[in-house]
């Protein structure tokens, strides 16, 4: 790209060039520090601590691996999880992420680095979103230029869109794969823009790590082939095109078939025949070139039509059968889900209980997003300007990467490359031109005043003139048009003086384009700045107050501005590690079971895998319904330990009160002649006061979550902070669980089962018998009555 302002004539090129490229690796240096450094509030105002859920399983497998090895790693089975069924983790996960940890670990103890493998797990998203700068950096070069990419790696650094999965201690898949997307989607450009079978190769061998790190992987293998077959459609199959796509689905495919968890996936699931059906389309469309090289026009026809009917029809029949017959395995519900909102919700509740898998809220999109959102749709008119492969590419990302952010929350997280590199592309063709100092050039206006003049003395002179034969249709145009001229001598002139400046202005090159005066440019230069300032203030506020809070260390704000920290979750994580046996099975529902794991080495019935729905339906059945029905469900489990989060006390939004209807609905599912939705709401509303319908009053998470709970206000009305309800005084009473641990907010709640009462009695009759209360003698009147009949 030329310079807009001039340069030194004593510099030589190469030395401009390697300038420039010296102050692009400075600053993509610094944008790679800033993407860092703006993820680690967790660590400064916290500690350096796994966050969330899903990141503690993750953390413990990787521990494994570090300790035992990759072999050992890969074939071990956790007696502990999904009690008594246990797990065979090896072939129920996407590795890449712990093995990218194992691989620095051991990289880093080769060079006599002692470092301990949590700290890696900590840093590790940080550490690769550097790595995702740089990635959309290449990428939105390949767009537009170096500029452009520039700020695409500045805003995807720190952009809460991408912080959000990225942050110190977010241990999840996500920490890599958005690196690995970029590249990969990188790479592919690549390989179409050269028809480069090399560069289709690294696309493929990112593609094996991104299947073997996230099971989003399904986005890539399917956003290649859709580009492809668009392609195809505006008529723009080329050789370059036939290389690329070739040599990225074979290898791809192949290679990602070598991941246990994944299989024959790619050969016979219908997430993955779009990109078989498009290899086929491609293996056709190249056939059919070949053939029209070597026949004639007609023929040709012939044959293709009969071609694409029969090959059509095969392969529709094909698939068809395939999937009837079983080969191909159908569409699962996670991706029904993405199609239909309430798809999940009415056929699989478990996926819509989780918050993430909401649709998205408007106001998410400006909060995650800021003023990149106004920018988008502008990149995206931008593409088609030009409207290149590549730029037809991001058209494609775009669209269908806004319909998914805006089904799913969680699906943010794909949106947000897309958005960076799009804005970058809108903003730094903005800032090209007002940076431009050329002007455009005006006519003087003098001269247009001059004309009628040296008109008047033309034509006084063209009439003593002998005319000249025309050399040119042009002037042979202007001939005619002159005799035409109904006024004659200077009418007749001025039309032919008029038709050759339109000539000529057309032939000349066309107006220069551009921005007139410095205020101009000033102002829009400073509204940037601005933008771009507010940009960097809102993302760090939004990264250090919403989304770098671990999710097992609460904290809030004391009246004098000071943090208050609130720890109860590893209090009782703690306690149940130090104060209960080895094999001792906790049941709590499914959100907590790898916490549970990870930080209490506890055996759980049931965690965040949710592989198996009647495992988790049996404890939401247990959990709804009253103690008697429920007791014989722990002891048929061996379950020694009840947990429960319950937030009233404090006002933790977050427990499981509030997801108590997603318990209720799962059991449902399985049970419903036992559990029904309706019974636990009170003329259709949900309520936990004395107004509460007999079923919420009666089962066993309501008495958990309100046991002994109105004596902490004494003589004073209890209220649940979280639902805004009074409670009442005389709260529920626990005849086959005892109170085991209640932490210091009374967040977690721990209960302990009963063992059967050693005379035989039932658990409710030996309870009231031990407190002094006896039992209701029938009268013998009565009783005789009754033997009588």
């Amino acid at each position: 790209m030329p310079a807009a302002y001039p340069l030194p004539t004593d510099l030589s090129p190469t030395t401009v060039a390697n300038t420039a490229s010296l102050l692009r690796i400075i600053a993509l240096a610094l944008i790679s520090s800033a993407a860092i450094a703006s993820r680690l509030f967790a660590v400064i105002n916290f500690e350096s601590i796994i966050h969330e859920f899903d990141p503690w399983f993750n953390y413990r497998a990787t521990r494994v691996l570090a300790s035992k090895g990759f072999y050992e790693f890969w074939n071990w089975f956790d007696p502990t999880a999904w009690y008594p069924l246990g797990r065979v983790v090896g072939g129920t996960i996407y590795p890449g992420l712990m093995a990218t940890s194992g691989v620095i670990y051991n990289i880093l103890h080769a060079l006599n680095l002692p470092v301990d493998i949590r700290n890696i797990c900590v840093l590790l998203a940080p550490g690769f979103s550097a790595f995702t700068a740089w990635a959309t950096y290449m990428f939105t070069k390949e767009m537009k230029d170096e500029s452009a990419g520039l700020l695409a790696a500045a805003f995807i650094g720190i952009v809460p869109g991408y912080i959000s999965r990225s942050v110190a201690g977010s241990y999840d898949n996500e920490a890599i794969a958005i690196f690995l997307l970029m590249f990969t989607f990188f790479a592919w450009i690549k390989a179409l823009k050269q028809g480069s079978a090399f560069w289709g190769t690294i696309a493929a061998v990112f593609y094996f790590y991104m299947v073997a790190a996230w099971g989003g992987y399904a986005f890539i293998t399917n956003m290649i082939p859709l580009h492809v077959l668009v392609l195809m459609l505006m008529g723009r199959f080329t050789s370059r095109l036939y290389v690329a796509y070739s040599s990225w689905y074979a290898i791809g495919t192949l290679a990602s078939m070598q991941v246990p968890f994944v299989g024959f996936q790619p050969v016979r699931t219908s997430e993955h025949m779009a990109a078989l059906g498009v290899f086929g389309l491609l293996q056709i469309v190249a056939f059919g070139q070949l053939v029209r090289a070597h026949v004639s026009s007609k023929q040709f026809q012939g044959l293709l039509f009969a071609a694409v009917v029969f090959t059509g029809a095969i392969g529709f029949f094909g698939i068809v059968g395939l999937t009837y017959k079983g080969w191909i395995a159908p569409w699962t519900g996670r991706f029904y889900s993405l199609w239909d909102t309430g798809y999940a919700k009415k056929y699989i509740p478990i996926i819509a209980s989780v918050s993430e898998h909401q649709p998205t809220a408007w106001p998410s999109f400006f909060m995650d997003l800021h003023f990149l959102i106004f920018l988008f749709p502008a990149g995206v008119v931008m593409c088609f300007r030009t409207l290149r492969d590549e730029h037809i590419f991001v058209i494609i990302y775009a669209v269908v990467a806004s319909y998914f952010a805006g089904v799913m929350v969680r699906l943010m997280l794909t949106l947000t490359p897309v958005v960076c590199v799009s804005a970058a592309v809108a903003l730094s063709s903005l800032m090209d031109a007002y940076l431009d100092p050329t002007e455009p050039e005006v006519e003087d206006e003098k001269k247009e005043s001059s004309t009628p003049a040296s008109v008047v003395a033309k034509s006084s002179t063209s009439t003593t003139t002998p005319a000249t034969p025309a050399t040119g249709k042009k002037s042979k145009k202007s001939k005619d048009k002159e005799t035409s001229a109904p006024a004659g001598g200077v009418l007749g002139e001025l039309v032919s003086n008029v038709a050759s400046s339109a000539v000529a202005a057309n032939s000349a090159a066309p107006t220069q384009k551009g921005i007139f005066g410095l205020d101009t440019r000033v102002v829009v230069l400073l509204n940037t700045i601005g933008m771009l300032l507010f940009f960097v203030v809102h993302c760090t506020w939004v990264t250090s107050n919403a989304y770098s809070s671990p999710s097992v260390v609460l904290s809030s704000t004391n009246s004098d501005g000071s943090q208050h920290i609130i720890d109860d979750f590893r209090e009782a994580y703690y306690w149940l590690r130090q104060n209960t046996a080895e094999d001792a099975v906790v049941m709590s529902w499914w959100d907590y079971g790898y916490q549970i794991a990870g930080m209490a080495d506890r055996p759980t019935l049931v965690d965040n895998n949710t592989w198996n729905n009647t495992h988790i339906a049996t404890v939401g059945k247990a959990m709804s319904s009253p103690e008697e029905i429920a007791y014989p469900i722990l002891r048929k489990h061996d379950v020694s330990y009840v947990l429960v989060i319950f937030g009233g006390l404090i006002g933790y939004s977050g427990d499981d009160i509030n997801k108590f209807l997603w318990m209720v609905r799962i059991a449902q599912g399985v049970w419903p002649d036992e559990i029904q939705e309706p019974n636990y709401f009170n003329r259709g509303e949900y309520r936990v006061d004395s107004e509460a319908s007999p079923a919420m009053r009666d089962c066993l998470m309501y008495k958990m979550s309100y046991y002994r709970f109105a004596e902490l206000f004494g003589s004073q009305q209890a209220v649940d902070r979280v639902r805004g309800q009074q409670v009442p005084a005389q709260g529920p009473t626990l005849d086959y669980l005892d109170e085991a641990f209640t932490s210091e907010n009374w967040i977690v709640r721990i209960y302990e089962v009963k063992k059967d009462d050693v005379l035989g009695r039932d658990l409710k009759i030996a309870n009231a018998f031990d407190q002094g209360k006896k039992r209701k003698r029938t009268k013998p009147t009565s009783r005789r009555k009754a033997i009588s009949a």
